[in-house]
């Protein structure tokens, strides 16, 4: 039955997530879980059960790491699963840490907020331990009352509360002391927050140009310059229009091919007269080099005047597309240079003219303390340029693109998401999507958006909280260690 309701777990958890996107679940997702390790007094079980429903879980939600193992990594079939499978089993850990640790506190007064704290935590630690994505919180981005949280604490004050609120209904399934779910009486205190901002209208234009490349596409010097007519015919049509005003921003999605800025003359040429000609800033993903040469997954923006203000080299590489991790060293490339990129080492914000602007890249829009940076250092909008295409036509997109308003609502501010082939959109600071691009089609558009200067506490304060919840779940696993002091029993025929 424990191995069952393991499992059951990584159902309801991936059944929050697009495409099934049942959010609802979000709440007692881990509830099953939790039951099991009340019910198991083995860690060495628990461990085992938690780590399959960490295998599960990741291969239900990530599945599409495969097909582009299989596509664009060159391994086949069979290598694209060896390779997923190998991943499924490293990232089924940090549920199997949780439930080990888990069942130490779950007979006690605190389980509750234990439990949270200890979920939340560990969540925090997907990142630095070499990849992460969908967290817990993120089902909650259209639940109005938990997203007050995220501007305070971030997405993952959502993760607690909604992994608190599971243990809540775990322990009430088990009968326990009524005093133990006490706890739950702090979730009104939600309603004290601001609420989340009504819609909200963008004075300032911006351009998208999503030119739906092929990620399959051989580059030839022709093909290059081809791209460049493209891209330079789709920026005119919607830059320029008859009585309207020049766009703030125009804005090119991450490299959808190898566009090298500092060695193509005729790119630099085109981003300079299309800056010059629209009167605008104009973003654009190329290829950048390290004072070594190394290639590095870059945006930059070229002023009205046709000069280059500046570089941003993306941070966050993804794993099996721009490095290999050292597991999985035999994964072939999947762009030209995988494996090759260097990461950067500096968050830029852009001057564009009175205001600043913010690009972060890609798969960075899961990293919330990268995402804050470029708030706290000055972005009055954020810009997202991403390259979907190698994800196919699975849910991925769906999850990137709901990860991606997290972190507007976080930060307050503007997102404008610029894709080669979907999804481009408009996020408003709720979080909201006020404007969404039909993927898989080569257009250019005009959008909305809004500058805004105001931090949040996430923004000025970082992750904390999650960090002090892996404090705080750790200290209650050690704590549950101390044996209880009992008063000595008196002697009745002394």
């Amino acid at each position: 039955m424990n191995w069952i309701l393991a499992a059951t777990t990584a159902a309801l958890l991936a059944a929050t997530v697009p495409r099934v996107d049942l959010s609802f679940l979000a709440p007692i997702a881990l509830t099953p879980l939790v039951v099991a390790l009340h019910r198991e007094s083995s860690w060495r079980v628990r461990f085992l059960q938690g780590w399959l429903a960490g295998i599960l879980y990741w291969f239900a939600v990530c599945y599409w790491i495969q097909g582009v193992l299989e596509r664009e990594g060159g391994l086949g079939a069979a290598g694209g699963w060896a390779a997923f499978l190998l991943f499924c089993l490293a990232k089924g850990l940090h549920f199997a840490v949780f439930s080990a640790f888990g069942g130490i506190v779950v007979r006690r007064w605190f389980t509750l907020p234990a439990i949270a704290a200890l979920w939340t935590g560990i969540e925090r630690t997907n990142g630095p331990l070499g990849f992460t994505w969908f967290l817990l919180g993120n089902a909650g981005i259209d639940m109005s009352i938990p997203m007050r949280l995220a501007p305070v604490l971030g997405v993952y004050g959502l993760s607690f509360v909604f992994a608190m609120t599971a243990a809540g209904f775990a322990m009430a399934a088990l009968k326990r002391p009524r005093t133990e779910l006490l706890w739950l009486l702090a979730l009104p205190l939600l309603y004290l927050l601001p609420p989340v901002p009504v819609g909200e209208r963008g004075h300032e234009q911006a351009v998208y140009v999503q030119p739906n490349v092929p990620t399959d596409l051989r580059w030839t010097s022709q093909e290059r310059e081809g791209l460049n007519r493209r891209l330079e015919v789709l920026t005119l049509s919607a830059g320029i229009r008859a009585h309207d005003p020049a766009p703030r921003l125009i804005l090119w999605p991450e490299t959808p091919a190898p566009l090298y800025y500092y060695e193509d003359r005729d790119l630099q040429a085109t981003l300079a007269t299309l800056a010059r000609v629209t009167k605008s800033y104009v973003a654009a993903g190329v290829v950048g080099r390290t004072p070594s040469g190394s290639p590095t997954n870059s945006a930059v923006i070229v002023g009205p005047g046709g000069e280059l203000l500046e570089r941003y080299d993306k941070i966050r590489l993804v794993p099996f597309g721009e490095f290999v991790p050292p597991l999985f060293g035999f994964v072939n490339k999947i762009t030209a240079e995988a494996g090759d990129f260097r990461p950067g080492k500096r968050v830029v914000v852009f001057p564009t003219g009175e205001h600043k602007t913010g690009v972060f890249i890609c798969y960075e829009a899961v990293f919330p303390d990268l995402v804050r940076q470029f708030v706290a250092g000055g972005a009055e909008v954020l810009v997202n340029i991403s390259n979907d295409g190698y994800f196919g036509r699975t849910a991925a997109r769906e999850q990137h693109l709901k990860i991606a308003r997290m972190r507007a609502a976080e930060n307050r501010r503007w997102i404008l998401r610029a894709t080669n082939d979907g999804i481009t959109a408009t996020i408003d600071p709720s979080g909201r999507l006020t404007h969404v691009v039909e993927p898989y089609i080569a257009t250019s558009l005009r959008t909305q958006f809004q500058y805004n200067t105001a931090l949040t506490l996430y923004t000025r304060f970082g992750d904390w909280f999650a960090w002090s919840c892996l404090a705080g779940g750790l200290l209650a696993v050690v704590a549950r260690q101390f044996p209880a002091y009992r008063a000595p029993e008196k002697n009745a025929n002394l």
